[in-house]
């Protein structure tokens, strides 16, 4: 069975916030792409089905392909928990673990689970919707990769693409919580750049990454004592944080070089901080989180190496 206009997959990357949908071609091309502020914590009562046929339902009804979704849709938030793979794990492993779930449309969703790791704190260690970007992104084995954003994560690449171990890093949730909800933002004007106020605060955090409950307090004390202007402080306190996690990321071992991986804004703010602490860095394939999905795809037998539905 061969999926009218050349199309073989739709891949949904279903975050918290957002819901986004490409319809994939031939060797996972993107034809095209669509995306709604529908992500699971604002789906009402849980209606995903709907969610999701409100913004690709016609693709669904035209093309009679599979389906695909990576991120917190397989969360116990979601819409069906996909339970963690372990690391290291790889794509034949997460492909052999997809849950499906079956459509009213007559199609089948897979939903990609995520990994689990324990640290060498003993703690565990979790990630949804990360694992798909890491494959797309083609690392080599021994590579770090870094993925800012609200919760950060680094993670060690080993053979055959496995994700090996990786680390969380509340580090955007962390800078929104204390900006909006403590007493440093009390004297912050937010809305102005001040790269050399996120140098200082990286220069900071890199040193005292150990001390972190501590030295966050110097974002108030900044201020207070004039060292800092207030359009200065929003970004000393993000320059700290993200200060605060290259440290402790690299602290057993400093990689010589790290792959970051994610938004455009938010990376450019990584390799900032990285210069800052004289690790070298590259920036990722952008299509990285379709390309995953693909690679999933295919790793599960739903799609052939040529872009045709698997029979």
């Amino acid at each position: 069975m061969t999926a009218p206009t050349g199309t073989a997959l739709i891949a949904l990357d279903w975050g918290t916030s957002n819901l986004r949908a490409s319809r994939l071609g031939e060797g996972g091309q993107v034809l095209e792409t669509r995306a709604a502020a529908g992500g699971v914590m604002a789906v009402p009562e849980r209606r995903f089905e709907a969610a999701l046929m409100a913004l690709a339902g016609d693709w669904i009804e035209a093309h009679r392909c599979p389906l695909i979704a990576s991120g917190m849709i397989g969360s116990r938030q979601g819409w069906r928990e996909a339970p963690y793979a372990e690391c290291p794990a790889g794509l034949a492993q997460v492909a052999a673990q997809l849950v499906r779930v079956e459509l009213a449309a007559g199609a089948t969703l897979h939903i990609v689970p995520g990994l689990s790791c324990i640290g060498p704190d003993g703690q565990d260690d979790v990630m949804r919707g990360e694992e798909t970007q890491l494959w797309g992104a083609a690392l080599l084995p021994g590579t770090c990769c870094v993925l800012p954003g609200t919760h950060a994560k680094w993670a060690w690449l080993g053979e055959g693409g496995a994700v090996r171990a990786f680390q969380t890093y509340l580090t955007g949730e962390l800078y929104a919580v204390l900006t909006q909800h403590s007493i440093l933002g009390r004297l912050m004007q937010p809305g102005q750049a001040r790269p050399e106020a996120f140098a200082k605060g990286v220069e900071l955090g890199l040193v005292e990454h150990a001390n972190a409950t501590h030295v966050i307090f110097a974002a108030r004390t900044a201020g207070l004592m004039g060292r800092i202007e207030p359009e200065g402080l929003p970004d000393f306190l993000s320059g700290l944080l993200i200060g605060i996690e290259i440290g402790s990321a690299t602290r057993h071992a400093a990689p010589a070089s790290v792959v970051v991986l994610g938004d455009e804004a938010l990376c450019a703010r990584y390799e900032t901080a990285l210069d800052v602490a004289g690790i070298g860095h590259r920036r990722a394939r952008d299509d990285a989180t379709t390309r995953g999905q693909w690679l999933v795809a295919q790793a599960a037998g739903l799609v052939d190496g040529g872009g045709r539905l698997s029979t």
